[in-house]
């Protein structure tokens, strides 16, 4: 038998406290208060040894609010004396002219300001008014420091009407990279299914983001893809290539592959976003990191994963071995298990050429604990039925699902 070849998590993301100074309808976790048992400073140096043995390239560093931690730059400047790339993402309230000086002097080399919309939009998000003049200011306060800025966006109903006037004020704040990902059901999103896009939209949003990508490039913005957002659509080479030229395309979920995400109390995931109940590994107070990454079956989840364990759509496409059904989070926080993403821009494509769409109904509501979710149920329907919530009752008549 060939022998597998060496693996390692060439990017990692951590959380390294739970504490946070905002209540984001988005967030997985619903960050606030640390957990009772985070690791403490030695602790987390220990994993930042192994990380490096392990040959990380690089570690971003996320909470709650990863700066509410005491020791987050102790934690930062390590990484980099142990030859890894250190980034940060942040909400920015705290994101203060002292934090940013400080972040560049621990040899930060990048820091995500989120935003999530402009004003109102973003503050209804982040929950707490004034939240998106706090992000500006850490913008301001990060561009002073001379770190290089980078912005996510939640891509949902509520901000996708303002992708435009979110790149202007990238333009104008002279950002290089924005990374976009869909908002899906986990944590506080799981109780605003009313936030959350439909499959179908994807038609519309696709072509939105390509142009928007192709005018951030004459600017010097690189649009960067989060996991969820694709697949195989005619846009590929613009989104995944961030502008630069065609040819490029989804080569499948990185969880466990090439990613790993590690939570504050030391418990860790192949993704950061994946939830912790069905995926933890394990801790690294209890095993090394090696050995969970090599041995157990929830890092492995993603390499083991074969086109037989995908069902419905998925199982019959043509990208299935490829592809096997994009983002193991987003398929799992919908569907109740992972193999079947509706969130696909082929896939939309496809209903809608035999003149279907489908549309997610909310069935099951989540238990309101960090990074839970509830359950939805896919309805096609004829593209032009009237829009319905995904509040809705379950429709009583379903057409065939297409690939089950």
């Amino acid at each position: 038998m060939k022998a597998e070849a060496p693996s390692a998590p060439i990017y990692v993301v951590w959380e390294i406290t739970l504490r946070c100074d905002l209540s984001c309808g988005s967030c997985g976790s619903r960050a606030g208060k640390p957990r009772d048992d985070e690791l403490s400073t030695a602790e987390a140096l220990d994993v930042v040894k192994q990380l490096a043995a392990m040959g990380t390239r690089e570690v971003t560093l996320i909470g709650g609010e990863a700066y509410l931690r005491e020791d987050w730059h102790l934690i930062a400047r390590a990484i980099v004396d142990h030859g890894m790339r250190a980034s940060m993402t942040t909400a920015g309230r705290g994101m203060t002219r002292e934090r940013s000086q400080l972040a560049k002097a621990s040899g930060v080399s990048a820091v995500s300001v989120s935003i999530d919309g402009l004003g109102e939009t973003h503050d209804t998000q982040r929950g707490v008014r004034g939240a998106f003049d706090s992000a500006l200011e850490a913008l301001s306060n990060l561009r002073d420091a001379g770190v290089t800025l980078a912005v996510n966006t939640q891509l949902n109903r509520l901000s996708v009407p303002q992708l435009g006037n979110i790149m202007d004020l990238l333009i104008a704040q002279k950002v290089r990279g924005w990374q976009v990902q869909l908002t899906v059901p986990m944590g506080r999103a799981a109780d605003r299914p009313d936030w959350l896009l439909q499959p179908y939209e994807l038609l519309d949003l696709f072509p939105k983001l390509a142009s928007e990508a192709e005018r951030g490039l004459e600017h010097g913005v690189r649009i960067w893809l989060a996991n969820n957002v694709g697949y195989f659509g005619p846009h590929e080479g613009v989104l995944r290539g961030r502008g630069t030229e065609a040819g490029f395309h989804w080569t499948g979920c990185p969880a466990g592959t090439r990613a790993m995400g590690i939570e504050s109390d030391g418990a860790v995931k192949g993704c950061p976003s994946l939830p912790t109940a069905d995926y933890t590994g394990g801790h690294v107070r209890e095993r090394k990191l090696r050995d969970l990454w090599d041995h157990t079956k929830q890092l492995r989840y993603t390499r083991d994963r074969t086109a037989a364990d995908l069902w419905g759509f998925c199982s019959t496409c043509y990208y299935a071995d490829e592809c096997r059904a994009g983002c193991t989070w987003t398929s799992h926080v919908y569907m109740g298990k992972p193999g079947n993403n509706p969130f696909c821009h082929h896939r939309a494509l496809e209903h809608d050429k035999l003149g279907l769409r489908e549309r997610l109904v909310h069935v099951e509501r989540a238990p309101g604990t960090p990074f839970d979710h509830g359950r939805f149920e896919i309805v096609v329907e004829p593209k032009d039925a009237p829009a319905r919530p995904a509040t809705d009752e379950k429709a009583t008549r379903r057409l065939p699902i297409l690939g089950a």
